[in-house]
């Protein structure tokens, strides 16, 4: 797992091949700038620093005479004999090298995810003040950067911006006993995460920025093939709609970890403790050797013990936050159907109009469809006719049959979402909280905090179920005339392909969706069957809109249909 150029002490681990570094407070927490300036992890980070730098410096520079190619110990000495203004300081170097040096060292350590660790076990103390504690660090960190800067310069700033200087977020982790069924004995030291702090908003990388593939099953549970320990794991217990699933990840995968908390509700330790849970994830971990696929990731059922095992490999293709994700969802959907309930992979919103009335519609396909483009649209030409929309869940949901009476539910607290499909206004809006992926490249993605967890899982009527259309060239939208016809559109989950997978052109995937029905079609069908008998028995409103994105993409045609859409809104 652990490159050669990694850093790993007890207190702080870096590594540069993910950008991901880890400070370990109960290790070593530093007190003061000379504290920091004499420690063993600034050592340790300097060479990796100067060893980037060599890495791009041309061989006719002189390691004698250029500040950037120095050793580690005459780096930090030079930085210590200008603090304490030695009258020798600049006496190799000129103070505009030094600081040039230590501007790129600063803003190098700053393209790091850095992530603070507290282990707690009943200290109240710590539990309360964890932030308070990890904002000293960051007042330290930008402290000692300030006194250097301002020394080299001659001068104090005159603008002073409060960056994270010290970490980008701070995690509170304990040591819970779950209930633990043999087999998987493994995890039991690894700690989980009970409070979590981010600095938004946050700007990550990561080496991948498309998934490939489905997830197959495997015949051996991947708990046979995991050997992480408490140093390089942690688990985020999340509440996925009603499923409650333990979320294992490699530390290298801390940038999907904690985009979690945007995503999925943090279960409390409460919730933890004593519990069994419905999905196990182990992220970052090697398969088995009967598996096929060793690039993608697998799914076991537990049936001794009523468990959905998900296990992801560690490669460069699984850093993309879509493995994560799509993996839990995977798992829950797949929980889901076992207890005959239908997932479905579309977004629902629930619109309160200026006349008084309320709608909740449910929009579905598969990546691309033009699902949230069209909820867009719909904002967008509506003026002053929508007072608010509520989204209930942003990509997968669930609908239950109990009886004669049908509800939808939602999976995620929050929304996994292309830059480009966003509004500037809800852009905007939602930038102060978002985790951003990849911003700067094609299919670029944040992540936004969109509901509570009650209201998700809270059961919802369904007024309008419609198909996201995005290859037809017809404008508006189309209500199905008989039951037949409409099954059949959504269980061929037919779309033109737009580069957010690896897949291109036309394409069709059972149900819309590759995240559970795809793998348990003959499980699903049944329940996709009972659905449309009482959708079409109460006369709910199924058909399908026009989105064009496989084509044109033209904004104008598809706020066309997005016009026809609140016309028979408002008249249902």
């Amino acid at each position: 797992m652990q490159t050669p150029e990694s850093l790993n002490l007890p207190s702080f681990y870096a590594n540069p091949d993910r950008s991901v570094a880890v400070l370990n407070y109960n290790e070593h927490f530093i007190t003061s700038i000379f504290d920091l300036v004499n420690s063993p992890e600034l050592a340790g980070f300097v060479k990796l620093f100067l060893d980037e730098q060599r890495d791009r410096t041309p061989d006719a520079a002189d390691p004698k005479t250029t500040f950037d190619l120095v050793t580690p110990d005459v780096y930090l000495a030079t930085i210590k004999a200008v603090l304490t203004d030695r009258v020798d300081a600049f006496d190799r170097f000129k103070p505009a090298e030094i600081l040039a040096s230590i501007e790129d060292l600063y803003s190098y350590y700053r393209t790091y995810l850095r992530v603070a660790t507290m282990t707690v076990t009943q200290n109240d103390v710590v539990t309360s003040e964890f932030m308070t504690i990890d904002q000293r660090f960051n007042d330290l960190v930008i402290r000692l950067y300030r006194t250097i800067e301002e020394k080299l310069q001659g001068h104090p700033n005159h603008v002073y911006r409060q960056v994270s200087a010290g970490s980008s977020a701070c995690v509170l982790l304990r040591r819970l006993a779950w209930n633990m069924p043999a087999g998987y004995e493994g995890l039991k030291d690894i700690r989980f995460i009970s409070r979590l702090m981010l600095r938004p908003p946050m700007m990550l990388h990561t080496k991948s920025n498309k998934r490939k593939g489905t997830f197959t099953a495997t015949k051996v549970n991947p708990m046979k093939n995991f050997t992480g320990t408490e140093d390089d794991w942690f688990c985020y217990p999340a509440k996925i709609g009603e499923s409650l699933a333990y979320l294992y990840f490699h530390r290298d995968y801390l940038a999907s970890g904690l985009a979690l908390a945007n995503l999925f509700q943090l279960a409390d330790s409460t919730e933890v403790a004593a519990h069994k849970p419905d999905l196990v994830l182990l992220f970052g971990t090697p398969g088995v050797e009967s598996d096929t696929d060793h690039e993608n990731g697998h799914y076991f059922y537990d049936a001794a013990n009523d468990i959905y095992v998900g296990q992801v490999p560690y490669n460069d293709q699984t850093t993309y936050f879509g493995y994560m994700k799509k993996m839990c969802l995977t798992l829950h959907n797949l929980h889901m159907i076992a207890q005959k309930h239908l997932p479905i992979h579309g977004s629902m919103v629930k619109i309160t109009f200026a006349n008084g009335q309320t709608k909740t519609v449910v929009f579905f396909g598969d990546s691309g469809a033009g699902k949230s483009e069209s909820i867009e649209a719909l904002q967008e030409v509506a003026d002053d006719q929508i007072v608010s929309m509520e989204t209930i869940f942003d990509d997968m949901g669930s609908f239950t049959l109990k009886g004669q009476d049908l509800y939808a539910q939602g999976t995620e607290t929050g929304a996994f979402v292309r830059l480009d499909d966003l509004s500037s206004e809800v852009a905007f809006n939602n930038m102060d909280r978002g985790i951003y992926m990849n911003p700067e490249q094609k299919n670029a993605r944040v992540i936004i905090p969109a509901n509570t967890w009650p209201r998700v899982v809270a059961h919802h009527h369904i007024d309008m179920w419609v198909y996201a259309n995005n290859y037809d060239d017809a404008v508006g939208i189309h209500r199905f005339d008989d039951q037949q016809t409409a099954e059949e559109t959504f269980v061929a989950g037919k779309r033109k392909a737009l580069g957010t997978t690896d897949e291109v052109g036309m394409s069709t995937t059972f149900f819309a969706n590759p995240f559970g029905p795809v793998q348990e079609q003959a499980a699903t069908q049944p329940i996709i069957d009972a659905v449309f008998d009482r959708l079409f028995a109460d006369g709910v409103y199924v058909g399908e809109i026009y989105t064009h994105l496989g084509n044109n993409k033209s904004q104008d045609k598809l706020n066309e249909s997005a016009r026809e859409l609140l016309a028979v809104l408002l008249d249902l």
